[in-house]
């Protein structure tokens, strides 16, 4: 019942977020979205929207202008892996962030919502022409995924599962046939995954994976938001459990860890999108 609960409450408080903030706009109206909030970047998690080209970055909402830092700043003698970057204050702890770019405005203070802020380019930790755009609840120490306030894009086809694998307490992976042969213990399931709307310079990652054994539900990662305890960062699955352990089989997703006792047993894997397309593997397995 708890856990029920908990999944209510923190489903509610993003809700009141949306409710008060309406609905965010794109902070770009031609630049090309490349990777989204939650993408397993070589073992660490996406924090933001990273887009690529485009002829202005444009803030998302209105706010009050917090910090900006232009590419020639030498506030600190180390370099940032933001770059050149803005925070815009939008009321009731959130802010909004964008980064990474080139030629920034001369701001107001105060700022309107689709008001241009800078030109994409590239600093920071950049290698191409774009810019970074981040969410942060300064109250709830979260890294909002920003497709829950701003309108998602049209998609229609469901993700991609590219492979189900297990891995056992020894660190073997295995997969495929060998379904057929596991042996009583704990395991750790890992879904490579991608959205539809995939290119080969365009990696999306989803909004929900659900792994399931036997029709129990062992393990729910909701890519709603990642938190920050004590430097440390959080992802959402069944409570919160470190990003380094969900990410760390890059490129998959650690969605749950298991035991399988002896017998037979189902593993269902459920993945869904922002626009709530969803792809199901349902794989057989036997325990000895």
């Amino acid at each position: 019942m708890a856990k029920y609960a908990l999944r209510i409450t923190f489903a509610a408080v993003f809700a009141l977020v949306v409710t008060a903030l309406h609905c965010m706009d794109w902070p770009s109206r031609d630049a090309v979205l490349t990777r989204n909030f939650g993408w397993n970047d070589s073992g660490r998690p996406v924090l933001g929207m990273v887009f690529s080209g485009g002829k202005e970055v444009l803030a998302a909402e209105t706010g009050e202008l917090i910090f900006s830092r232009g590419m020639g700043d030498n506030i600190s003698r180390l370099p940032s892996p933001l770059g050149a970057w803005t925070a815009l204050d939008h009321g009731d702890g959130l802010i909004s962030i964008y980064s990474r770019y080139g030629e920034e405005k001369i701001l107001p203070e105060s700022i309107e919502q689709q008001s241009p802020i800078a030109a994409p380019g590239i600093s920071g930790w950049s290698k191409t022409d774009g810019f970074y755009f981040m969410l942060y609840d300064r109250r709830d120490r979260n890294w909002i995924n920003p497709a829950i306030i701003i309108t998602p894009m049209l998609e229609t086809r469901p993700p991609q599962i590219l492979a189900v694998n297990l891995q056992n307490a020894q660190g073997v992976t295995v997969s495929g046939e060998q379904f057929r042969n596991l042996s009583q213990g704990r395991y750790r399931v890992m879904v490579t995954t991608t959205g539809a709307a995939t290119t080969r310079e365009t990696f999306l990652a989803p909004y929900r994976i659900v792994c399931s054994i036997n029709g129990a539900e062992a393990g729910l990662l909701n890519l709603e938001a990642i938190s920050a305890r004590d430097g440390v960062l959080m992802v959402h699955r069944n409570g919160l459990v470190p990003a380094r352990q969900v990410y760390s089989p890059f490129p998959a997703f650690e969605a749950a860890e298991v035991f399988l006792n002896r017998g037979q047993a189902s593993l269902e894997i459920i993945v869904q999108d922002i626009a709530g397309n969803s792809r199901r593997a349902l794989t057989r397995m036997i325990i000895n």
